[in-house]
């Protein structure tokens, strides 16, 4: 479950937030199984600096609001863009902004206190558009290549979406906490974009999806913690053809608006709530896949992505 940004400075409030509690969680449960609770979205980097001083508050106050209730093993936390980071290269060097350093010591504060992750918004593709000539493609898509080794620790990274999170990893002990989980709300690659997005195409959409789907199976972790499995939700189960801006924006997802496929990483059926919907485990994996502010969980076949 998603909260707006809109109203982060309503829920700064504990009345507020526990309304909205009982208005949009409570109603839905036990029947809808909600595991957590995201409050706004990359409000950290926002260009409404203003949204920022009402984030924590607004965490805490869900958080307590759903306490009171009886349901504090639901998490809230909030999803960040890689922009939190002052530097991520190498992973090792992974620190947070100064200018956010404050509010994001006391939100990590609140995740460590109530075992929360932290999300991140982590997308390879960016970085490769905006330097295609010094990063090389395979090391984006998850293709075998050289990768690179953190001079600091000597840990070897094959792909770059792994790096991102273990830089994240690395910020977050820098200010001082430990035993935080990190995991990917959103990562993806298009499919179509402006001439001036290099990279763009439905081959490597397909190369990087099907390629992150593998190693989602293999309940893979990253090389800081290769023993807890790196949870990742795909951006995006739709295009969003009205969506604003460069072309690539509109072009995230595996399925069209019409539901045609636009290209196909191996997805079988949409599971359902039910314990049926569960495929062979020798042949089938479960992935997640964000949609707007829906995170959808679907069965995948494993098959198509030899």
């Amino acid at each position: 479950m998603t909260v707006e940004n809109e109203i982060l400075n309503q829920l700064d409030d504990p009345q507020q937030a526990l309304q909205w509690v009982n208005s949009r969680i409570i109603p839905y449960l036990p029947n809808t199984k909600i595991t957590g609770i995201q409050v706004g979205n990359e409000v950290f980097t926002d260009d409404d600096t203003t949204l920022l001083q009402h984030l924590v508050p607004a965490v805490i106050n869900i958080y307590n609001a759903l306490a009171k209730l009886g349901y504090a093993n639901i998490w809230v936390s909030t999803p960040s863009s890689l922009a939190v980071l002052e530097t991520s290269y190498p992973p090792s060097a992974g620190s947070f902004k100064g200018e956010i350093s404050s509010m994001m010591y006391q939100f990590l504060n609140f995740l460590q206190t109530t075992k929360a992750p932290f999300w991140i918004n982590a997308y390879p593709y960016f970085a490769y558009k905006d330097d295609p000539d010094s990063i090389p493609l395979d090391y984006v898509l998850f293709n075998p290549s050289q990768g690179m080794v953190d001079p600091t620790t000597n840990l070897h990274y094959d792909n770059m979406l792994y790096a991102m999170a273990d830089a994240v990893s690395f910020s977050i002990a820098k200010m001082g906490f430990k035993g935080i989980e990190v995991r990917v709300s959103e990562t993806g690659w298009p499919s179509r974009g402006d001439p001036n997005e290099v990279g763009a195409s439905p081959q490597n959409a397909a190369t990087y999806n099907r390629n992150l789907l593998k190693r989602q199976m293999a309940n893979q972790g990253t090389p800081l913690n290769p023993r807890m499995r790196l949870e990742v939700y795909l951006f995006a189960l739709f295009n969003e053809d009205l969506k604003p801006g460069p072309t690539s924006e509109r072009n995230y997802g595996l399925f069209r608006p019409d539901e045609s496929m636009t290209y196909n990483v191996g997805i079988s059926t949409l599971a359902t709530t039910s314990p049926s919907s569960s495929s062979s485990p020798s042949a089938s994996g479960s992935f997640s896949i964000a949609s707007s502010a829906t995170k959808i969980k679907v069965n995948i076949n494993a098959s198509p992505l030899a």
